[in-house]
């Protein structure tokens, strides 16, 4: 018994020891890397803008939040919810492969290198900041198009107040190999510059 433990205490040990990997993103959380490319390679076949679909819209009516600047603004009274929806992907007729997998995060560059696990912004609460989901959902007003999309709830407390976020986001096809990340996999980066601002 007394060998068994000396020997799981060392693997633990060597466990503590070894290098950490994470997947789906870990920007700033794990480390301070600023960005998916500090793992990942911008090495896909998805580079055309014209095609590629990066919305967020507001759940309720299904509005695109986008700004004639390019920007999103995301609006919410404190202490009241807000769902949006985040949509990825590729649009109809594209004549690359569709990418299989997208993975987005929102991050406020500001608490990269921060000690909190939470990267978003200070003062408001949120459910779904990061994901990665395999291409297939269906959205209105993106009929026939290779997308994924998931819904994000926020909600400004007390202490929240304006900020900016990035929405960074990698269309993706293959696998990446473990412990190699820029091996094995094809992707794409994009970043969109997102706004959140509280109503009081």
């Amino acid at each position: 018994m007394k060998t068994f433990v000396a020997v799981a205490v060392v693997l633990g040990m060597a466990g503590l020891a070894a290098p950490l990997w994470a997947y789906p993103p870990a920007v700033g959380i794990l480390g301070k890397s600023n960005s998916c490319l500090a793992c990942h390679a911008n090495n896909g076949p998805w580079t055309n803008q014209e095609k590629t679909i990066v919305d967020i819209l507001d759940k309720e009516t299904g509005q695109s939040l986008r700004q004639s600047d390019g920007t999103f603004l995301i609006e919410a009274k404190r202490g009241q919810a807000r769902t949006v929806v985040t949509v990825i992907g590729r649009g109809k007729g594209d004549a690359a492969p569709a990418p299989y997998r997208n993975a987005w995060l929102y991050v406020d560059p500001t608490q990269i290198g921060t000690s909190s696990l939470s990267k978003f912004a200070p003062g408001w609460a949120v459910n779904l900041p990061m994901s990665c989901r395999i291409v297939g959902d269906t959205v209105k007003g993106y009929e026939g198009a290779a997308v994924t999309a998931l819904p994000m709830t926020i909600r400004p407390s007390d202490d929240a107040r304006d900020a900016t976020l990035q929405l960074q986001v990698m269309l993706t096809r293959g696998e990446s190999v473990k412990g190699k990340p820029t091996e094995g996999m094809l992707g794409n980066y994009f970043e969109r510059t997102v706004r959140l601002k509280v109503l009081d």
